[in-house]
Formats: structure tokens, sequence, C-alpha cells
């Protein structure tokens, strides 16, 4: 979607040499405003818009796709960057998935909110904030065409990341 690409994209641009990329849907005529997309990519699936992308900044980055939602048979890195829609996927894939880096970017419209688990406080903290599904807010990530948003989100999660990789203090 808008930020995980942004992510995908961003991070191929530090220099991540392996990225993984999961998502079960395909590029529709919306997403080129809303998520960056080109119009060539329309009917493409998203994780190949986006792995062709991230390849035009570095062929040599190992990128795995996965056309499907994420699954607990999934295996994933050590860092984590959730990127989805629902507050229950969000939920199910935090329970699933055993990481040492967490970042979870949520947005709606021009609303951003970044929580970042990479150690014991975070661990903690971050539970707290799953709440159900009925009680999220209602609106898609990109309703208002706000690709500057996601952009800002993927960002402020690489900004967590990198202090991470730096072994500096994280901000949950």
């Amino acid at each position: 979607g808008a930020i995980g690409r942004q992510v995908a994209l961003q991070l191929a641009a530090i220099g991540v040499r392996s990225i993984q990329l999961i998502d079960f849907d395909s590029v529709d005529e919306t997403n080129i405003t809303t998520q960056g997309y080109l119009a060539s990519d329309v009917g493409t699936l998203k994780v190949e818009a986006t792995s062709d992308a991230v390849r035009q900044i570095d062929a040599d980055i190992q990128i795995e796709t996965i056309n499907d939602r994420f699954r607990p048979r999934h295996s994933t890195g050590e860092a984590i960057f959730c990127c989805v829609d629902s507050i229950s996927a969000r939920t199910a894939i935090w329970r699933s998935a055993s990481c040492q880096f967490w970042a979870d970017g949520r947005m709606l419209g021009e609303t951003i909110r970044i929580l970042c688990v990479a150690n014991d406080t975070g661990r903690t903290h971050y539970p707290t904030t799953l709440f159900r599904q009925e009680q999220a807010q209602q609106g898609q990530c990109t309703a208002r065409s706000t690709i500057y948003t996601a952009s800002i989100a993927a960002g402020l999660m690489l900004h967590q990341f990198t202090r991470w990789i730096r072994n500096l203090p994280t901000d949950p």
C-alpha cells in the first residue's frame, strides 16, 4: 500500500541488501496518485510493481515477493515494517511474527502515527496500542490522495530503523 511502498523505496535508497514484500493486492488506477505507482503498473501485483521500482534503485537487492496476506507460516527477518490498513491484521501479525525491530505505520488522510518496538519497553507498550477493529477510525489511509503523508510516515519509520541498526535509542 501507500506506506509500505514508500518504506521499500526508502530502504533501497539507504542500501538495505534484502527486502521481503508481502501484499495480496493489485495496482488500481487510484493507486497512481495515492500510492506512487506508475500508470504502467495498473493491473500488476503491488509486490511486483514495488519490486521493479526497488530494482531501479539498486538491481543487486535481494527481493522476496509474496502475493498473499501475511500468514504465520511466512518467515520474516529481524526487522518488520507493518504497513497494513486494519487494526485486526496488525494485531494478528504482531502476535505471530517474531522480530527484533518492529515499526508500525498508521495513517488516515493526513494523520500519521508511528509506533516502534526495539526493546523491552516497546514490547510492553505496543500491545496497549492495539484495540478491536470496530473501535478504529473509519476510512481508507489514502482516501484523500495523501502520497506525501505516506512518504513522511515511511521516513519516520526509517528514522527509527536507522537508529536501531546504529544501536541508538529508539522512540516507542
